[in-house]
């Protein structure tokens, strides 16, 4: 291992809303070359293997004293691709690699490289993406990282035209880092959770960077990218940027800084020439004169900290599924991966890599204004320049039914819903994941009999908190961070929330046949539904309050007047409405006064993993009754 002169040790742990930071100095004997580029000084060495990956030693001068894991799929073909991924902090190649990028190097053949921050390093394993040293060219974990790119072009037969590298966070910062020193290496990168480049020079600094974020000039930005490599004229890198909507850890602003920085050094404007959806969150293209998509944006409404995925997604041409949720790793119904390889053109021509054009729906049948009454057939027009993949059907904004084929249809069975107006809606995805929505269609339900009546109550937000305590509800306290907390948190605590809501309006002679609860995402981490497999997110009801209105530590453990009355399935954006309650818990539900939620995971989760939700308007009870 070679050394390094003074080694500055910083960190961040990543905690929605909290940032925080240590910083230690340590003094090593010996140094390694910072300021010129040192040659290789042996044949790398293969040393072993970590869950299908395996490191390679000797790689080069390596002075920024990082490890190196490499990825070759079988059959690899000759001038193959190659892409660099770098981790989060608490992270590691072996904790990132689920998140696709190994399945997707198997299905398209190309080679993967997972640079690591060892904790002797840095305790927390973050790349120094805001140590001047560390993101120049020729110096540091930047020359590191270069060096693995020539390890790999030295043992393997690769296109020296096709090298791309994509981080997350603390990664995600450092690949406008590797950009910017090295665009003579990597043609294109994808910038997941992070920023642009010299946005910090110091931790201090770093930490503004973050949140609330640093705003400059696209001339600005562009000089720092420029001033990386003197003289150098281009072809400059493309980028792909990637941010959660719902990123308390790096703020969502920074989407926007990387975008003025990279459009402002392609030389063309920060108006985007393409605006759509993908899986149906917003994506802008930048393109030159000549059409070539040069930098992209993604904006994933309601995603916190982490990386887009979906496991229930293959790669086009086979049966390879699109990563695995984990810790930063959030199931959106959307495969990051696919779409960086596809935006770095590794992807076979399963779909066209230019399909950006969203289908067009229109609710056909019924007609608005029409009234409508037992079972009748909701149907859509659909097209798409490629072809219609599938159409939603929603009434009230609830997904009710799917069709995957052409005539587009669904059976709807009115008595399910309330006498009264109806908004009904059909949603059309094509193979690129491009979408559109139809939602303007208004019926009137009238169904003979006593008619019920459908009310729906917003939660009280003064009353509304969450809960954290031990497994066994020892040491609980409030929670003090924005939304409701559920599931296991970074400290071990495993949270609780209340929703509080006055149903006093509701007659004290009604007879209540339905209720249900409708949630809306707010942000998280790892999959709670997951740890232990099967686990449920379950709603206990208090006819009137579990001990005072607020939300106070005893709510954790008190009894319920009905318990798991409901559940709510897993959803990582967007709002979720709960299976109806039981007759227990529309038996629960107060005329007279307040209802009471605690919303719980059934089973304690066994890592970390967990979920924010909105309250207040964001979380309504919606109680059908006859009078």
């Amino acid at each position: 291992m070679h050394g390094r002169g003074i080694r500055r040790l910083g960190w961040f742990t990543h905690v929605p809303g909290f940032r925080v930071a240590a910083l230690a100095v340590a003094a090593a004997v010996g140094c390694g070359p910072l300021g010129a580029e040192a040659p290789d000084t042996g044949v790398p060495q293969v040393e072993q293997v970590e869950q299908g990956l395996t490191q390679v030693t000797g790689f080069g001068s390596n002075p920024g004293n990082l490890q190196m894991f490499r990825q070759v799929p079988a059959g690899m073909p000759a001038h193959a691709p190659l892409v660099v991924v770098l981790h989060g902090c608490t992270q590691n190649a072996a904790g990132v690699e689920p998140g696709g990028w190994t399945a997707a190097s198997n299905v398209y053949k190309f080679y993967v490289v997972y640079a690591q921050q060892p904790s002797s390093n840095n305790p927390t394993s973050c790349f120094n993406w805001f140590e001047p040293g560390d993101i120049a060219r020729g110096a540091g974990e930047a020359l590191s990282i270069k060096q693995m790119v020539d390890a790999m072009k030295a043992a393997y037969s690769i296109d020296p035209a096709r090298v791309f590298v994509t981080g997350f966070s603390a990664g995600g910062f450092m690949v406008p880092a590797m950009l910017a020193t090295y665009p003579d290496v990597f043609a294109a990168g994808a910038i997941n959770s992070g920023g642009p480049y010299r946005c910090a020079n110091s931790m201090t600094e770093g930490f503004s960077c973050m949140s609330p974020g640093v705003s400059k000039t696209p001339a600005a930005w562009a000089d720092l990218v420029r001033n990386a490599y003197p003289g150098y004229t281009g072809p400059w890198p493309r980028v792909s940027i990637w941010h959660g909507t719902n990123d308390f850890t790096v703020r969502p602003s920074n989407l926007t800084e990387s975008m003025k920085q990279w459009t402002q050094v392609h030389g063309i404007d920060q108006t985007p020439d393409t605006t759509d959806t993908v899986g149906g969150f917003p994506h802008k293209v930048y393109r030159d004169s000549a059409g070539t998509a040069l930098v992209e944006t993604y904006e994933l409404t309601g995603m916190g900290h982490a990386v887009p995925v979906d496991p229930q997604y293959s790669f086009p041409g086979s049966s390879t599924a699109c990563g695995a949720t984990g810790a930063y790793q959030s199931d959106v119904n959307l495969c990051g991966v696919y779409h960086q390889a596809l935006f770095f053109g590794l992807t076979e021509a399963s779909t066209p890599p230019d399909d950006t054009t969203a289908p067009t729906v229109n609710v056909t049948a019924p007609v608005s204004g029409a009234t409508v009454s037992g079972t009748v057939t909701v149907t859509a027009s659909a097209s798409d320049n490629v072809g219609v993949t599938r159409v939603d059907f929603y009434v009230d904004g609830n997904l009710v039914g799917t069709a995957s084929t052409a005539p587009h249809a669904f059976s709807w069975d009115t008595t399910t819903v309330a006498n009264g107006s109806h908004v009904l809606g059909a949603r059309a995805f094509d193979a690129a994941g491009n979408s559109a929505l139809d939602a303007d269609t208004s019926v009137a339900v009238s169904n003979s009999g006593t008619t019920p009546t459908m009310v729906s109550f917003t939660s009280i937000a003064a009353e509304d908190g969450y809960v954290k305590a031990n497994a066994d509800g020892s040491a609980a306290e409030l929670g003090t961070l924005t939304g409701l907390a559920l599931g296991r948190g970074v400290d071990g605590k495993h949270n609780r929330s209340l929703l509080s809501f006055d149903t006093s309006s509701l007659p004290d002679t009604a007879s209540i046949t339905q209720a249900f609860l409708t949630l809306s995402y707010a942000s998280g981490s790892g999959d709670p539904w997951a740890s232990p497999a099967g686990n449920t997110l379950v709603i206990d009801v208090a006819t009137g309050t579990f001990n005072a209105a607020a939300t106070e530590t005893g709510d954790w453990a008190a009894p319920a007047t009905a318990s798991a009355v409901a559940g709510v399935a897993k959803f990582t954006a967007g709002t979720i409405r709960s299976t109806d309650f039981s007759g227990a818990g529309t038996s629960a539900v107060n005329t007279r006064g307040r209802t009471q939620l605690r919303l719980r995971f059934a089973q304690n989760p066994a890592a970390t993993a967990y979920l924010f939700v909105k309250d207040g308007a964001n979380a309504t009870l919606t109680v059908v009754y006859t009078p």
